[in-house]
């Protein structure tokens, strides 16, 4: 397999959680009295009525630009997988656009483009296997490792699901987990694949 993936993936995808997860411990440090990061969302740090909320809106823009020169940079993995990776950082970049308004109304445009990014960066995964007989194929683009971290991923967003459902107090606790772990999936792919 001829494809590489350039230095400058690693850059982006090393990028990609130090902005997630720094912009929300960041943040959340910067919010005047006690912030509940086990009960409040990544959305709350970056809402207008947030205290310093350009440090969490530069973290997901960041992180959407991240994840889009990822998905350019893995050129060992199927089109389709790269392609949902992209889309997921034009999700992400839409969430930093549409922040949630200081009346805690919500916000449809911001619901939508979390929606789309944490299905996208969810998926992907599973979308970039490839078939392949030859034995230097990327552990990420081997159907086992592919659909294995997909399944991680979207039972991490179905505990987020539930604990939205549940409004029980850990929101933030599990969309930190699989925002975080979907941080960390890309990085962990170019690693992978750069280590043939």
């Amino acid at each position: 397999m001829s494809e590489r993936v350039p230095w400058w993936g690693l850059v982006s995808s090393a990028a990609a959680p130090v902005l997630l997860i720094g912009g929300w411990t960041v943040a959340a440090g910067l919010q005047p009295g006690e912030f509940d990061s086990v009960a409040d969302t990544i959305s709350a740090l970056a809402a207008l009525d947030a205290a310093d909320r350009w440090v969490m809106t530069t973290g997901l823009a960041g992180l959407g630009v991240c994840h889009i020169a990822t998905a350019f940079a893995l050129r060992p993995l199927a089109r389709s997988g790269r392609l949902v990776l992209g889309a997921g950082g034009v999700a992400t970049l839409l969430v930093a656009a549409f922040p949630l308004p200081a009346d805690e109304s919500g916000s449809v445009p911001h619901t939508i483009a979390a929606g789309a990014a944490f299905a996208a960066l969810s998926v992907w995964p599973a979308l970039a296997w490839r078939r392949s007989d030859r034995k230097d194929v990327p552990a990420p683009a081997r159907p086992a490792v592919a659909l294995g971290a997909a399944a991680v991923l979207l039972g991490l967003l179905g505990w987020f699901g539930a604990e939205l459902a549940a409004d029980d107090g850990r929101v933030g606790l599990s969309e930190r987990a699989v925002a975080g772990a979907q941080s960390l999936w890309p990085l962990a792919a170019v690693l992978l694949s750069r280590r043939r």
